[in-house]
């Protein structure tokens, strides 16, 4: 039976990586809040993208897809969901709304986080909302014959409800305690969560919210501007594989979440950069037009629409993107992806 018990983390010597993306994440952290109060306007522009990106991405790990129209009309409520998978996007429209406006509010409990999960799966009409898993689940894995095996056995589903409180009271045990890094706490309760396992469905889905709830009790809103889940997304071969690197054992006690750990503050930290980054291009007035333009798209690691860079730049008219974008596809420096309303731009 797995035991939750953080007190290792208290005072020990880290791994060199480890000990730098803590440094620099504080780093980063600092040079954002100092931007915040200056440039209102610039941040209120990222917030309104990541929201997009992380709702996108969240559910595109799970292989819930639909269209950027579709998925824009139903995040500013100008459309009903119209399926089964946009109703899925449309609860974590909600539940993600819920972390970025409630934060403050909300408890590392039990009951706040099946009300989370009740108000991500409800719209689905799924009838476990709300609800610990009343069956064993397992984690597959399916090879590229087809083969599949059990990569993953989760706690029973008759001990997951004292496994998630035994969490919570470990949790809130090491938050309270002044000699413990809370951004070496995170992972590892994030990794016990996915281990747990306590859904029958949304797992993966309310370990993001999980993580940036953790993150925003603990300071750390990159989130907010710079999509988590996109990062996540991006780098979901590494995240997996640190995943069950650190999964292993774990029924024994034997787990090891330094594997996690970095993959997670490696997330994190590319978050913070990503902001640092678009704000080094966004934030200032001196630069010009064309040039703010020109390092939104080549710092992007994503495809950008003009309506994207529309919104990370307010003040930039969509006529004067619209030329430097042909100026840029022209001198080779970015191309273009799809065509009509699907278009989009991305560094060569």
């Amino acid at each position: 039976m797995h035991r939750f018990d953080y007190s290792f983390l208290e005072g020990g010597l880290l791994p060199a990586a480890v000990a730098n993306f803590i440094a620099d994440i504080y780093t980063l952290r600092a040079g954002a809040r100092g931007r915040q109060e200056q440039y209102p306007e610039v941040f209120t522009a990222l917030e309104a993208v990541a929201r997009v990106q992380s709702v996108k991405s969240s559910n595109a790990i799970e292989g819930i897809v639909t269209t950027d129209e579709r998925l824009q009309a139903i995040l500013n409520g100008s459309s009903a969901p119209l399926n089964h998978n946009e109703l899925e996007i449309a609860g974590y429209r909600d539940a993600l709304a819920q972390i970025h406006q409630q934060h403050d509010s909300l408890d590392i409990s039990q009951a706040d986080l099946l009300r989370l999960h009740a108000l991500m799966l409800h719209p689905a009409g799924y009838a476990t909302a709300g609800k610990y898993k009343s069956a064993d689940n397992y984690i597959l894995e399916v090879d590229p014959t087809g083969r599949r095996r059990v990569r993953f056995s989760p706690t029973s589903a008759a001990a997951t409800p004292d496994a998630m409180e035994q969490l919570i009271l470990a949790y809130r045990e090491a938050r309270d305690n002044p000699h413990l890094n809370q951004l070496l706490l995170i992972p590892c309760v994030i990794l016990d969560f996915l281990c747990i396992h306590p859904f029958q469905d949304g797992n993966g889905r309310m370990s993001r919210l999980l993580s940036l709830l953790l993150l925003y009790k603990n300071g750390f809103d990159a989130g907010k501007y710079i999509s988590f889940e996109e990062q996540i997304n991006l780098r979901k071969g590494n995240y997996y594989a640190a995943l069950e690197q650190s999964s292993s054992g774990w029924h024994e006690n034997q787990q090891d979440y330094a594997p996690f750990m970095l993959e997670f503050l490696t997330t994190l930290y590319l978050c913070y950069r990503e902001l640092d980054k678009r704000f080094a291009v966004v934030g200032s007035r001196k630069v010009s037009k064309h040039s703010r333009i020109e390092g939104t798209i080549l710092n992007s690691p994503t495809p950008l629409s003009k309506s994207d860079i529309g919104q990370i730049l307010p003040d930039v008219s969509a006529t004067t993107i619209e030329a430097v974008l042909g100026q840029l596809v022209r001198a080779g420096k970015i191309r273009k992806i799809g065509a009509g309303r699907a278009t989009r731009y991305l560094r060569t």
